[in-house]
């Protein structure tokens, strides 16, 4: 009788309820030294894994090496003959501005009576390509109105010095040879003497 009373009040639990065993509340949930031991896992894995990809991508790079290729800056452009004109000096000393690498190479060839030397066509002021104007004997600037004479010296507008020289000499093969990544200024040219000397 005792029993039915118990199952039969609504407010008491069933006896089978207080028999059963207590339910693991930490069930589903790590141990503080279990989740220390899984990160170090983790850790380890990741650590081993970057490894081996930074491996592999050393090992590509070994085998096949990449490659930067930089444009010549060295140009045979002829032979001292290739520069002799009938012209008389003008007022600064030049017979002869030879244009025709200025596009692609960046610079003129100038012709005085006893040397030949070549002109960077860029610049001094902000790096601008400077033109040759052969009827008044000038180097314009398009950009800011800088001019320079003949000889590459500047006379008007911002540029703050004459324009910079390119090394220049006569290979063994006796043609005439021109690099663009030696540059030199104006003092610099005379003083080094960055030219090839001619017979007049």
């Amino acid at each position: 009788m005792a029993n039915e009373s118990l199952k039969q009040c609504p407010d008491h639990p069933s006896l089978s309820q207080e028999l059963a065993p207590p339910r693991n509340i930490s069930a589903g949930r790590f141990s503080r030294r279990e989740f220390v031991q899984k990160g170090i896992s983790v850790a380890a894995w990741g650590g081993l894994l970057f490894s081996a990809g930074a491996g592999v991508k050393l090992g590509v790079q070994f085998f096949y090496p990449s490659v930067v290729f930089h444009p010549p800056s060295v140009f045979e452009i002829g032979r001292i003959h290739d520069f002799i004109t009938g012209d008389a000096p003008d007022a600064h000393g030049v017979i002869l501005v030879d244009d025709r690498f200025k596009k692609d190479l960046r610079f003129f060839v100038v012709r005085e009576k006893n040397r030949i030397y070549a002109l960077y066509a860029r610049c001094p002021h902000l790096g601008c390509t400077v033109n040759w104007f052969s009827g008044i004997r000038t180097y314009k600037c398009p950009c800011h109105g800088s001019e320079f004479h003949s000889n590459g010296v500047n006379f008007a507008g911002p540029s703050p010095r004459p324009l910079d020289r390119l090394h220049i000499q006569i290979n063994a093969a006796g043609n005439i040879v021109v690099d663009t990544d030696r540059i030199y200024a104006y003092a610099e040219f005379e003083e080094k003497k960055i030219y090839i000397e001619t017979i007049a």
